[in-house]
């Protein structure tokens, strides 16, 4: 072998090894959506005494007053998911605003943004008090009410630990417009004669935990004379409509968030 081979060879073996190229990440489709949004996005600050409750404000690009929804997020906060779906509720052509509600509660007096993990945040949330909740979403409410683009017709959309949320605000908010409650569990049976509005159910085939009081549920909603409008989506799964935009979706959870969409913007019509 010639001293060139035995140069180069020896340059090869002294070579490190390059690892594969990596494959790109999965797009985030809550950060995509947020980014390339043509609505107009704000934060507002809501006093509830002498707290302050943070909100992401979305207004619709449309002519003319429409009403608002207070869109109640999961129990891992006003994450970027959640800001989305109000970016969703807005692009259907209503005002949209999302309280944070761990507002204050985070590290230094911070809001869900400031905690370490969502683990953290979902800890935070659940030592909650319902009557702090329930004047959390009053306030914002009433904000929402007094916007000049809004008509003054308010409902409210909850998912997972927000979904029972927008059940229980059913109950204590006069004057609602409706209330949807994605895969949320429900108030107390005594407690639903104070329900005003019709309240619509989006719940999974495969979420037994929330899902299988459903049938309870009605029953309790009939004997109280209240209007309870549940669907449940055909192999879907808990927080179908956060699972059914992941790039790894699976058809049932897919196929549940594109109807249930669907479903959203007619009853939001009504």
């Amino acid at each position: 072998m010639s001293m060139r081979a035995l140069l180069l060879l020896s340059l090869f073996a002294m070579a490190p090894l390059q690892d594969p190229p990596k494959k790109p990440a999965p797009a985030d489709p809550a950060k995509e959506r947020l980014e390339k949004s043509p609505r107009h996005h704000e934060w507002v600050e809501v006093k509830v005494g002498e707290r302050t409750v943070h909100c992401f404000l979305v207004f619709p690009e449309v002519k003319g007053k429409v009403g608002a929804v207070v869109v109640i997020h999961e129990n891992k906060g006003l994450n970027d998911w959640a800001r989305a779906v109000a970016d969703e509720f807005a692009e259907a052509g209503y005002i949209a605003i999302a309280p944070d509600l761990l507002s204050g509660l985070g590290p230094n007096g911070g809001k869900t943004d400031s905690f370490a993990s969502a683990d953290a945040a979902t800890e935070a949330l659940y030592k909650l008090d319902a009557a702090r909740v329930t004047a959390d979403l009053n306030a914002v409410a009433d904000h929402a009410a007094k916007l000049d683009a809004c008509n003054g017709k308010i409902s409210v959309a909850g998912f997972c630990w927000g979904g029972a949320q927008s059940f229980a605000f059913a109950t204590n908010r006069k004057g609602l417009k409706a209330a949807l409650v994605f895969y949320g569990s429900p108030p107390k049976d005594e407690a639903l004669a104070k329900i005003e509005c019709p309240v619509y159910g989006f719940y999974g085939e495969n979420d037994s935990r929330i899902t299988a009081t459903v049938a309870a549920t009605s029953d309790a909603m009939k004997k109280a004379g209240k209007n309870f409008e549940p669907v449940t989506y055909a192999g879907a799964g808990h927080g179908f409509m956060r699972a059914g935009e992941a790039p790894d979706a699976s058809e049932a959870n897919k196929k549940a968030r594109d109807e249930a969409w669907t479903r959203i913007k007619k009853v939001l019509a009504d």
